[in-house]
């Protein structure tokens, strides 16, 4: 044991006088992983961080590692959970340490290598497990993309009757709102990466791209599409040109390890669905996938669709659609960015000889940025009803492709499109996934997309085209877009103050009169959801209607407290990094106040 030790931590070690050194387990890229035991006489793994190997991604902006924040705020019965953290040193040098609680158990990827699987029900459960731990990680007010799901990173505690799946390993973690270039491939292992992940553009659609894979291994014995790619370590590209060309293959189903109890054609399809190299093919989250493997909803042939689309080319674009609604009388306050809409935009249009007679053109676009949830897709909407545009909602995902200069056609389709059918509204959302500053580690085809946006955008309010922009992050979008006669027009969507919170409860619950108690407290409603963002109040009150109308009760001002009880704020600490971003799109300087020493570059 003693001579084939190779961890840098020597057996008994002390960490901090709190645990004790007792296995080494594997060796990765940047990090060791330990046995340990604490003074409670419990076990625990230790994960060794070599500050100077890791990628600066992996580190937030005050210099914290992701992988730690992350874990600090995650309790899920199917993700490994965090007991304690810090730094050390050993020989003179410094290292950070990661402490979860131990799972008694072995990896799937052990599993795999001890002893086939003898049915699919036994599979079933525990990629369900896994997408119930993606379900979380994906709903979370920051949305966590884990980006490395592989069997070797799904703990099976065995400690109980029933196996249990348990995600580990968030190295390669990121928040979904971080840019793109945050996303870091080195050390991953390719034949579980989603095709998109290969142009920096990572979602939690990949994730389930990884979870079919793994799936499929766990039938076949191997990953789906599979090449040995060992040859190609020195030269990345290649390796990835490599895989996309057996990707355009079909996926073959042959070789399945055994007849499998339930298993039926019906597993091919989610399969293909979940492999599907189109992300607008693959299943949208994860719970639809649960949803697809518990047998709830039918799964399509995605062969068959494909075919239908190619057959009608006008699938391949979405086609601006004409709204109606009540307009801006159906989005309570807000009222200086309405006011700057009627006199920017909608004047304009509905006084078109008096615009004319002034000289007043139609701006091209705007940028609506802040926390997610405060209304930014709810307001352009409503936006185009009252101005009665044609309204086309775009995501980044339905405009990037893998291939090049897919995306440019793409964009270019979009703008012909909207051209044709104006005036026109394009609404596109999380826009700095699409335009990301050029400046940044991004591919050469995410460049080429804004320089076809910059291209395309041109003298656009002439054509009867409007661009609204919804982002989180506005300073990663590049600086291009933002300049006069681009995205020119920027407003911050916080949080609701006490009085638009007032509004919405008042607006919300005002559509449920038949139903709705006596002597509710909108002043008190309003101070118990602070910092409560736009669809969390709407949330609440869907929640609380649905459970009087199962108990067949009135909405009462004490089921609304109790269901207020049950969301969560958003975090002070997100609330002023958004509170920064619009200080800096205003121009105003901050002095960051950063005790903490930087480390590793």
């Amino acid at each position: 044991m003693e001579a084939n030790y190779k961890g840098i931590l020597p057996k008994n070690f002390s960490v901090n006088e709190k645990y004790s050194i007792m296995l080494f387990i594997k060796q990765g890229s940047n990090a060791e992983t330990y046995r340990i035991k604490g003074n409670d006489g419990k076990l625990y793994f230790l994960k060794l961080f070599n500050y100077a190997k890791l990628h600066r991604s992996a580190f937030d902006e005050e210099n914290n590692l992701l992988e730690i924040e992350f874990l600090k705020k995650i309790q899920h019965e199917n993700i490994v959970s965090y007991k304690d953290s810090g730094e050390l040193i050993c020989d003179g040098k410094k290292f950070g340490y990661l402490i979860l609680n131990f799972i008694a158990g072995e990896t799937l990827e052990e599993r795999i290598s001890r002893e086939p699987f003898g049915n699919f029900y036994d599979i079933q459960q525990i990629i369900l497990d896994v997408l119930n731990g993606l379900c979380y990680l994906h709903q979370l007010p920051e949305p966590i993309i884990h980006n490395e799901i592989t069997p070797q990173n799904i703990m099976l505690d065995l400690s109980g009757d029933i196996p249990k799946a348990i995600l580990i390993d968030f190295g390669y973690a990121r928040s979904f709102h971080q840019s793109t270039k945050s996303y870091n491939k080195v050390g991953l292992n390719l034949n579980y990466v989603a095709s998109e992940c290969f142009n920096g553009l990572y979602s939690s659609q990949s994730d389930l791209y990884s979870v079919g894979a793994v799936m499929y291994q766990m039938l076949f014995n191997r990953p789906p599409w599979f090449k040995d790619i060992s040859k190609f370590q020195a030269d990345r590209t290649n390796a990835e040109e490599f895989i996309l060309e057996e990707r355009s293959k079909s996926l073959s189903f042959k070789g399945l390890l055994a007849d499998f109890l339930g298993y039926d054609e019906t597993i091919n399809l989610i399969l293909k669905k979940a492999l599907s190299q189109d992300i607008e093919d693959r299943f949208p989250n994860a719970s639809e996938f649960i949803h697809a493997l518990n047998g709830e909803i039918e799964v399509e042939d995605i062969d068959k669709v494909r075919k239908v689309k190619s057959e009608d080319k006008t699938e391949k674009t979405i086609k601006p659609q004409k709204v109606k609604g009540k307009g801006f009388d159906a989005v309570a306050g807000l009222d200086d960015l309405k006011k700057e809409m009627k006199k920017s935009v909608i004047d304009i249009l509905q006084n078109p000889e008096k615009a004319e007679r002034y000289g007043a053109k139609l701006p091209n676009g705007m940028i609506l940025y802040g926390p997610p949830g405060c209304g930014k897709t709810f307001f352009a909407k409503h936006f185009a009803e009252e101005v009665g545009y044609n309204f086309l909602l775009i995501t980044p995902s339905s405009l990037k492709s893998r291939y090049v200069n897919a995306s440019q056609e793409n964009i270019a389709k979009m703008f012909e499109d909207a051209e044709k059918n104006a005036p026109t509204i394009i609404f596109i959302d999380e826009i700095n996934e699409l335009l990301p500053n050029r400046d940044g580690e991004v591919h050469e085809m995410a460049k080429s997309a804004v320089n076809e946006m910059l291209a395309q955008m041109d003298r656009t309010g002439e054509k009867g085209i409007f661009i609204i922009g919804a982002t989180n992050y506005p300073d990663m979008i590049d600086p291009a877009m933002l300049r006069s006669g681009r995205l020119e027009k920027k407003f911050y969507l916080p949080p609701p103050d006490f009085s638009l919170r007032k509004a919405l409860f008042e607006m919300s619950l005002g559509q449920r009169k038949k139903v709705l108690d006596f002597g509710i407290d909108y002043d008190l409603l309003s101070n118990l959801t602070e910092n409560y963002v736009s669809s969390d109040i709407e949330a609440i009150v869907n929640e609380a209607t649905s459970i009087a109308m199962a108990d067949d009760s009135r909405i009462t001002m004490q089921l609304l407290e109790k269901v207020i009880k049950s969301f969560v704020p958003f975090p002070k600490e997100e609330l002023r990094k958004y509170q920064n971003i619009k200080a800096k799109m205003d121009g105003v300087i901050i002095e960051k106040k950063n005790d903490r020493p930087r480390v590793g570059f």
